[in-house]
């Protein structure tokens, strides 16, 4: 009998090491790849990501590109011998990203391209309209500019987003630039989107038009911060409209003190959130346009059409700084610290 029940005994321990052997085989495991963790902005996008993961009894790995190319395709091969079943990744360099991306698919691994475009047909696109960004960043400033001398502090030469926003701004102000009510008279991406470098391209603009600047467009909240401290550096910070977007803590700060006009918000909350269920999705063998929300787009450098999903963003001003308060994005103590009292409703 003992024999019997001992046999039975290692027929169920047998059994059971091999339901959870298969259970671990089966376990989505998401890799993402960083191109520049250091910015306050992806921390909130990997939250986003990492709940999501969670919810659905995925796994989450990562790695940080640390602004290097050649780094993240590294980084990329690892996260697959890790075991990735499908990839995430922001693209420090569209075309250097190309191989990494190769090299995964035809492991069977899925990509999505997040935030930045990766023009690589077979990986999925999500982002929020980036040419919309840069309208919306154009408006806030001509509201406040209607006319006078615009610098444009463009984002990274190796991001197509650089270009969008760029199309997006100009597609606004052509009609002041075309009747010579608005002038441009300074332009350049800026390497890596690194705020030094945008201090460093508004100094020279600064000091080529003898400080004589109206407006300054600039295409993300750390281009603009960089932007500002050249400007401050004048004494013209808080007389020069500046543009940003992401939301960034800083910049919502600088918004209610008035050195910054505008942050585009782009909830990267729900940008994280839906790009893992797409990765969860596609590792489920689930078809690119059969995604929830999936759409045709081929505006990209190359014209290839791309299966993506676009999120709406929205401007945040002076005067409705509370939808950030309210949504529970950013503390009121933060976006309000130095604020004088009674100057932004707000903060009120």
């Amino acid at each position: 009998m003992s024999r019997i029940l001992t046999a039975l005994a290692v027929t169920f321990v047998s059994a059971t090491a091999l339901v959870s052997s298969a259970q671990a085989q089966d376990k989505i495991k998401v890799g993402v790849s960083w191109s520049n963790f250091q910015e306050e902005r992806w921390k909130t996008d990997e939250a986003a990501i990492k709940s999501a993961l969670e919810a659905a009894g995925a796994e989450y790995i990562s790695a940080d590109a640390q602004s290097s190319p050649a780094k993240q395709l590294t980084d990329v091969e690892s996260l697959i011998s890790q075991g990735a079943t499908a990839l995430i990744i922001l693209a420090q360099d569209s075309d250097a990203i190309v191989p990494a991306v190769e090299k995964a698919q035809n492991e069977g691994i899925p990509v999505v391209g997040y935030d930045r475009l990766i023009e690589v047909p077979s990986a999925y696109y999500i982002t929020f309209d980036n040419k919309e960004v840069g309208r919306i960043q154009a408006r806030e400033v001509l509201k406040a500019a209607p006319e006078g001398n615009y610098v444009f502090i463009k984002g990274s030469a190796s991001d197509p987003n650089a270009d969008f926003l760029f199309s997006g701004q100009i597609e606004v102000l052509k009609e002041a630039i075309d009747s010579g009510k608005v002038k441009n008279v300074g332009e350049a991406y800026t390497d890596g989107w690194l705020p030094a470098n945008a201090q460093k391209n508004m100094e020279q603009f600064l000091t080529a038009t003898n400080n004589d600047v109206d407006a300054v467009v600039a295409s993300n909240d750390g281009t603009a911060g960089g932007a500002i401290a050249a400007l401050a550096a004048q004494g013209l910070a808080g007389s020069v409209p500046v543009s940003g977007q992401d939301a960034d803590f800083a910049a919502l700060n600088r918004v209610a003190l008035g050195t910054q006009t505008v942050s585009v918000w782009k909830d990267s909350r729900e940008l994280g959130k839906k790009a893992a269920e797409i990765a969860l999705e596609l590792a489920k063998g689930t078809a690119m346009d059969a995604v929830p929300g999936a759409m045709k787009f081929s505006g990209g450098p190359k014209g290839a059409e791309m299966t993506s999903t676009f999120l709406t963003p929205m401007a945040i001003t002076k005067d409705n700084l509370n939808v950030v308060i309210d949504a529970g994005w950013v503390s009121k103590d933060v976006v309000c610290q130095g604020v004088a009292a009674g100057s932004v409703a707000a903060c009120n």
